[in-house]
């Protein structure tokens, strides 16, 4: 009985974890873009199968929707280790914050709302 709550849970937290949209919208001539423009740009750095990321993603997708005026941009880092070499970006579980040129903030592996926002308010 035991074994099998166990593996119940197992299986919904995978399935939540992964229910979050994770995307891939960053691309090198964006976020140049993006960084001329003076606006404060928020990149996650994510992979698919971990759930930390997926927290995180399911907090940047609110954030999104209350902070418009920012652009927020991910990848997936395995897929794209380039954008990660450029950033100097090492781990998965990476949101970065920029004001214009400049990074005002890097979190690695946070899935707390408040730290998370407070990361992201720094770039405005």
């Amino acid at each position: 009985m035991i074994k099998k709550i166990f593996i119940i849970s197992f299986l919904f937290l995978s399935i939540s974890a992964n229910a979050v949209e994770k995307k891939t919208n960053f691309s090198i001539e964006v976020f140049e873009k993006a960084k001329a423009s003076g606006k404060t740009i928020v990149i996650n750095s994510y992979e698919i199968w971990c759930g930390t990321c997926g927290a995180q993603t399911k907090v940047l997708n609110e954030a999104e929707q209350e902070f418009k005026e920012i652009i927020f941009l991910s990848y997936e880092q395995s897929k794209n280790k380039d954008i990660a070499k450029k950033l100097d970006i090492k781990y998965w579980t990476t949101i970065v914050v920029y004001k214009g040129d400049n990074e005002v903030s890097r979190l690695i592996g946070q899935t707390q709302k408040e730290k998370i926002y407070s990361a992201i308010k720094k770039g405005i």
